[in-house]
């Protein structure tokens, strides 16, 4: 597939990163010479100095030609501007990252369309949603539902002394069906384990199961559920507004921000919150903002190093729940492996809409969740193809994926050796990075 992104800030970067790792025609057109050479050094791409708004920069880098079209440029109008020249080129598909929830608006899209942005991201959206899920299911770490929650996959660290510590997977096969272990990270890495791998404490497990039996992993991973009701953010930036709008009195907001100024404008996006005037970063300033009373504590402020620090002196606090944003990349496997709840990245949720409309013309018929080093992905198995023409234990997969469940007729069913995959099936797969190619070629 021919993809050219324009834009290479942090969003454009990573998609450039990650999608040429997947085998994709990637070219990447932006104006900062300096942020493009290291892009054209070290991956299979290629990079053109240009605006990303101008006819001349598109045509060079083969728009007329290319099967999807992203702008991640960080001005939104630019990049509606850019897809519609795009699209007025040649484009098959454009997408437009945006700021605006207002552009979200069903009732807007026709809009859109028709002036050539045919979808649109908008990560701090993104990021509201995948916050407002940690708070209400707060023992895991991550949460993909598929088919109105037929199957789900969850990942959670196992704690000292939960039931499934030292089990290995061929003999939790022999003591029960009601969840399939998909991925396990262990010590940083992600693996795609086998029989003989056993669960260890402070491994982040990667569970497939279905709506009945998902409560169980709780205990058995030695979790408690708790209900959220009172919560701190550190940080008035467009996520805090975007929860705030979105949950509206379910949960009692406190925000805390060192900006005066932002401060007085969050007073009025945000009136059901409490605002103050503080730095999080200060024990003191936490301690007035009840931060010993609290439920849950978000850290959204620009640095990551900030917000992983802050949360780990909330959980000191004895906060039950904790969620940090770390958008630099290199630091998700560390926030991982200490005691913070969940992890939101940006990039990592735009680069997941991204996968869907790779697996998919049609991005109702897909659903993907991208992961420091993995992928999720559902996808629907066509007529004829290979993933259909054997059980799944004479497909000879590859040793980095795994078919975790399938939605058949409606009703979600996990998958074990014998399962044969029929044509129509919306199948779950668990990859490494860098081989979702190889899973589009099997059911396509």
């Amino acid at each position: 597939m021919k993809i050219v992104i324009a834009g290479c800030g942090e969003v454009g970067t990573h998609l450039a990163k990650l999608l040429s790792r997947e085998e994709q025609d990637i070219t990447v057109v932006a104006e900062d010479s300096e942020k493009l050479a290291p892009l054209d050094a070290n991956f299979n791409l290629l990079t053109i100095v240009g605006h990303p708004t101008s006819f001349r920069s598109l045509k060079e880098a083969g728009v007329d030609k290319c099967d999807l079209f992203i702008a991640v440029t960080p001005h939104e109008t630019r990049n509606i501007l850019a897809c519609s020249i795009a699209k007025h080129l040649g484009a098959k598909k454009t997408v437009a990252r945006i700021d605006n929830y207002e552009f979200m608006d069903p009732k807007n899209r026709d809009f859109f369309n028709e002036i050539g942005a045919d979808d649109v991201i908008y990560p701090e959206y993104l990021a509201s949603l995948e916050i407002i899920d940690s708070l209400k299911r707060n023992w895991v770490r991550s949460w993909f539902e598929l088919h109105d929650g037929e199957l789900i996959l969850v990942g959670v660290k196992l704690r000292d002394g939960a039931p499934l510590i030292g089990k290995k997977l061929k003999d939790l096969g022999r003591e029960t069906h009601d969840f399939h272990v998909a991925a396990i990270k262990h010590n940083h890495e992600t693996i795609i384990p086998g029989g003989d791998d056993a669960l260890m404490p402070n491994d982040i497990v990667y569970f497939m199961t279905t709506r009945e039996h998902v409560d169980t992993l709780a205990s058995l991973c030695g979790k408690t559920v708790r209900k959220v009701r009172n919560v701190i953010i550190m940080g008035g930036n467009r996520i805090a507004v975007r929860l705030c709008v979105m949950v509206g009195d379910k949960y009692n907001f406190r925000i805390i921000d060192p900006d005066k100024d932002l401060c007085l404008s969050l007073s009025e996006k945000c009136p059901n919150a409490l605002i103050i005037n503080a730095d999080a970063r200060d024990t003191d300033a936490l301690r007035d903002a009840g931060i010993e009373d609290a439920d849950a504590f978000i850290a959204l402020s620009d640095s990551s190093e900030a917000n992983i620090l802050t949360c780990l002196s909330a959980k000191e606090f004895g906060v039950f729940k904790t969620v940090a944003e770390v958008e630099n990349i290199q630091f998700i496997s560390e926030a991982e492996s200490l005691n913070i709840g969940t992890i939101v990245n940006k990039k990592l949720l735009a680069s997941s809409r991204i996968f869907q409309m790779l697996l998919a013309g049609d991005t109702s018929s897909s659903k993907v969740m991208a992961l420091a080093d993995a992928e999720v992905a559902e996808i629907e198995a066509s007529e004829g193809s290979k993933i259909t023409r054997a059980p799944v234990k004479d497909l000879h997969l590859s040793r980095d994926m795994t078919i975790a469940g399938l939605i058949r007729d409606g009703k979600g069913h996990l998958v074990g050796g014998n399962t044969l995959i029929q044509a129509g099936d919306r199948v779950v797969v668990l990859t490494l990075n860098g081989v979702i190619h190889k899973v589009e070629r099997l059911f396509s």
